[in-house]
């Protein structure tokens, strides 16, 4: 066990050279879950755990929670790491990496519900259909990214929740003193600054809801973020160097 502690401290001694890439989409989810859930919901494009209880709650018929908006982004997310998980496949076996790749369509797919959303205004509670198919295309665009970040496989930094990286904070801090969390190390701070960023993206997203700018409009640079940090790791070593977690190759 000591050996595994003193590995894990190690491995987080360093900064990955793609932190800057995994903060900054951090805080792009924290703008798009800002727009499905004030603007367009209420539900999320990223988290699917709060969707999986809104439907839990519908099916108990408790707590009056519309379902339907629920239910499409979940389904949306499920053909989004569908597809997501058969492109990368493809591109990994001719040699593309996926990371680059997975962000400039996620970007697509971002500036396509911008596209179906401009002009619309932020109707939480009461969504309509053009809400609805919206919402639908951020959480296909949510899915692939969560298929690009599982491939990449950074601990502690999913960049589509924080509960994780919130655990592993607290966990290695001073009140936590767990040793195998990298306490002081520089994994240890990644965690604390993508809780940051997630924050700081919602933050953005609602004030902007709040000044009244239209859903398109919201969209429109967060596709623009996600495509630039696609952009400017072309250049840049691969994240990842072996199979997702909870793949096995084939003999």
């Amino acid at each position: 066990m000591d050996e595994k502690r003193k590995a894990s401290r190690t491995a987080g001694s360093q900064l990955p050279p793609h932190m800057p890439a995994l903060i900054a989409l951090t805080a792009v989810t924290g703008v798009v879950e800002a727009v499905s859930l004030l603007a367009l919901g209420p539900a999320f494009t990223a988290m699917q755990t709060g969707n999986v209880l809104f439907l839990a709650f519908g099916a108990a018929q408790a707590g009056n929670l519309p379902t339907l908006p629920a239910g499409i982004s979940l389904a949306a997310f499920v053909l989004g790491v569908v597809c997501g998980s058969h492109l990368e496949a493809v591109s990994e076996a001719h040699g593309r990496r996926w990371f680059v790749m997975g962000l400039i369509v996620e970007a697509g797919l971002i500036l396509a519900a911008a596209a179906a959303a401009w002009g619309l205004v932020p109707r939480y509670g009461s969504p309509t259909p053009r809400h609805l198919t919206v919402m639908a295309v951020l959480a296909l665009a949510m899915g692939m990214r969560n298929t690009t970040i599982m491939r990449a496989n950074v601990p502690g930094v999913p960049t589509t929740l924080v509960t994780r990286s919130m655990t592993a904070f607290l966990g290695g801090s001073a009140m936590g003193r767990d040793a195998i969390y990298g306490y002081g190390t520089a994994g240890w701070k990644l965690r604390g600054l993508s809780v940051l960023a997630m924050f700081a993206g919602g933050v953005l997203g609602a004030l902007l809801i709040r000044a009244g700018c239209t859903v398109g409009w919201l969209l429109l640079p967060t596709a623009a973020a996600v495509l630039v940090v696609g952009l400017a790791y072309r250049g840049q070593p691969p994240l990842h160097t072996g199979p997702a977690p909870g793949r096995e190759r084939s003999c």
